[in-house]
C-alpha cells in the first residue's frame, strides 16, 4: 500500500498571510494533489497529528479537512488504517484539453405556488434579517445613483458580480472572477438563456432521469433532442448518458442535491462526467439550486471547481437563499460563452433590477448573507427533523421516510405500493401541497413517491399537517 509522505504535503505551501482561512488551503492543497495524480487511489494520507506537526497546524484543522474530503468523495476513512484516497476514483484524471468557444453571436434557434403545508420553495425570512434588509433598502433609495435612473448593465452591477464572486470562490470552491459572472432573473433564466446560446436545433442533451420539469420543457422549447439518462445512489450515470448520446452537446446535472431524489453526484462519476465532456467537446450545466443548506458538516463543493478544462457552467440563485420574489440568479460562464449569453438576454430583458441589485450586494459583501446563512440553516434543521419524526410517529407503516442531509424537501416512498399520484391528490382534498414524484420519470421505470417541503413551515405547522396526511390517506 502506497502511503503519502508528509513531507511530500509541505509542498502544499500554507500561507498564513493570506485571506483564505488554512482550514481551505489544506482542503484545496489536498484534493488538488489527488486531481493531478500525486496522490493515486488507495494512497494513504499521513495521520493526522503527524501532517499537523509537519505543517504548523492545529490537529484539528487537518481533521476538519479529511473530513470534508471523505463526505466529497475523494478519500474514505477505513478502521485501523486511517485515511485513504477513494479507491473508486479513477486512476489517472485526463489532461484538459483547450476549452472550444461558442460561435459568435447567438445560435438560432419549483415547485407549487402558495402556502399550503408541504408546499415546497418557501424560505424563512426572519426579523434580524428583515431589519438589516430595510435599512439597505432605505440606504439605496436615499442616496440613488445614475444607474437606478437609466438602464443598467446586461451583466449584472460590478458591484454584485464582485460580491457573488467572492462568495461562490469562498463557499462552493468555484474557480471564477466577476467578469465570468452574468445576473439573471431567478436560475430558471439562467438555464433558458443558456440552453438558448448553445444548442442549436436537435443538438443531444442529456437529462437527468428523474429530473426536474421545469429544465426539460426549457430544453424542448430550444429545439433539443433529450436524451434520459437514469439516477443511481452515485447519482447521474455517466456511462449509460455516454451509451445513449455520445456527443451531446450538453449535460444538465444537481450534483449536490439531485432533484427530485437529493443523491449527490460521487466522486467518480464526477470526475467520469468531466472526462466525458472534454472528449466530446460539450458543456455541463451545474444547477447548484440549493447546495447551502447541508446539515451535516460544510457544504460540499461545487463540480465547477474541478473543472480544469472550462467546460462546466455554473448556476445557481438567491431564491431559495433569500426569498422568491426578489428574482435574482446567475450564471458563471466559461470563456467563449458571456457574449452568446448575453446576445440571448437582450432579445428579452435588457438587465437585472439595479435596487435590488445593489441591496444584495451589500447584504453579500458586510457579511449579513453568511450570518442569515446560519440563521436559517437552524430553522430549517428543526423543520427537518420535526416532520421526519411526525411522519414515522403517525405514518411509519405507510411510507419510508428519507431524511436528507441537505435541501430543502423529503422523500417519502409509500411501502404499500400506492400510487403517489392518487395519494397527492387525497392530501390536496385537505388542504396539503405534496409533489408526486413519478410523473418525473421519462425513459427509467418510475418509482412512486412524495416529496414534502419543509422549508418555510413551522415544526407545529408541519406536525398538524402530517395529521391531516395521515386523515387523507386513511380515507
Amino acid at each position: 500500500m502506497w502511503a503519502a509522505d508528509p513531507s511530500d504535503l509541505m509542498l502544499l505551501g500554507i500561507d498564513r498571510a493570506s485571506p483564505v482561512p488554512v482550514l481551505r488551503q489544506l482542503y484545496l492543497g489536498i484534493r488538488q494533489s489527488i486531481l493531478d495524480g500525486h496522490l493515486p487511489p488507495g494512497a494513504r494520507l499521513p495521520p493526522s497529528r503527524a501532517l499537523a506537526q509537519r505543517l504548523g497546524l492545529a490537529r484539528n484543522t487537518v481533521v476538519a479537512a479529511y473530513e470534508q474530503l471523505i463526505a466529497e468523495g475523494f478519500a474514505e476513512g477505513r478502521t485501523g488504517a486511517g485515511t485513504e484516497v477513494s479507491r473508486t476514483l479513477p486512476q489517472a484524471v485526463e489532461a484538459p484539453s483547450r476549452p472550444t468557444a461558442a460561435p459568435d453571436g447567438p445560435i438560432p434557434g419549483d415547485g407549487p405556488h402558495g402556502t399550503a403545508p408541504f408546499t415546497t420553495g418557501r424560505v424563512d425570512w426572519d426579523a434580524r434579517s428583515r431589519k438589516v434588509w430595510r435599512g439597505l433598502m432605505l440606504r439605496h433609495l436615499d442616496a440613488v445613483d445614475d444607474g437606478m435612473l437609466g438602464y443598467g448593465d446586461p451583466r449584472g452591477s460590478p458591484k454584485l458580480r464582485e460580491a457573488v464572486a467572492a462568495y461562490l470562490r469562498a463557499a462552493r470552491a468555484v474557480r471564477c472572477e466577476a467578469d465570468q459572472v452574468v445576473v439573471t432573473a431567478g436560475a430558471q433564466q439562467a438555464i433558458d438563456l443558456v440552453l438558448r446560446a448553445v444548442l442549436r436545433p436537435d443538438d443531444a442533451v442529456w437529462m437527468e432521469d428523474p429530473g426536474y420539469p421545469a429544465v426539460r420543457a426549457a430544453m424542448v422549447a430550444a429545439g433539443a433532442a433529450v436524451a434520459s439518462v437514469p439516477v443511481d445512489g452515485q447519482g447521474l450515470d455517466v456511462a449509460a448518458g455516454v451509451a445513449a448520446a455520445p456527443q451531446a452537446r450538453l449535460a444538465y446535472v444537481t450534483p449536490s442535491s439531485q432533484y427530485p431524489l437529493g443523491v449527490v453526484l460521487s466522486m467518480a462519476r464526477r470526475l467520469e462526467l468531466l472526462a466525458w465532456a472534454r472528449r466530446a467537446g460539450a458543456w455541463v450545466l451545474e444547477d447548484d439550486y440549493d447546495s447551502e443548506f447541508r446539515y451535516a458538516g460544510r457544504p460540499l463543493a461545487a463540480l465547477q471547481g474541478i473543472d480544469e478544462a472550462g467546460r462546466v457552467i455554473y448556476v445557481g440563485s438567491f431564491s431559495k437563499v433569500l426569498f422568491p420574489g426578489l428574482r435574482l440568479g446567475y450564471a458563471v460562464l466559461p470563456p467563449g460563452l458571456r457574449d452568446a449569453v448575453l446576445t440571448a438576454r437582450l432579445r428579452s430583458d435588457w438587465h437585472p433590477p439595479t435596487l435590488a441589485e445593489g441591496v444584495v450586494a451589500d447584504f453579500l459583501a458586510e457579511g449579513h448573507f453568511a450570518q442569515h446563512l446560519r440563521r436559517m440553516r437552524l430553522n430549517y434543521r428543526a423543520a427537518r427533523d420535526a416532520l421526519a419524526a411526525a411522519l414515522r410517529d403517525r405514518l411509519g407503516d405507510v411510507l419510508e421516510v428519507a431524511v436528507p442531509e441537505q435541501g430543502l424537501k423529503l422523500l417519502a416512498r409509500p411501502k404499500d405500493g400506492r400510487c403517489d399520484l392518487a395519494m397527492a391528490a387525497a392530501a390536496a382534498r385537505r388542504g396539503l401541497t405534496l409533489r408526486a414524484v413519478s410523473p418525473m420519470y421519462r425513459a427509467a421505470a418510475p418509482q412512486p413517491a412524495l416529496m414534502l417541503g419543509f422549508s418555510g413551515h413551522s415544526p407545529g405547522a408541519l406536525r398538524w399537517a402530517v395529521e391531516e396526511l395521515a386523515l387523507a390517506l386513511a380515507g
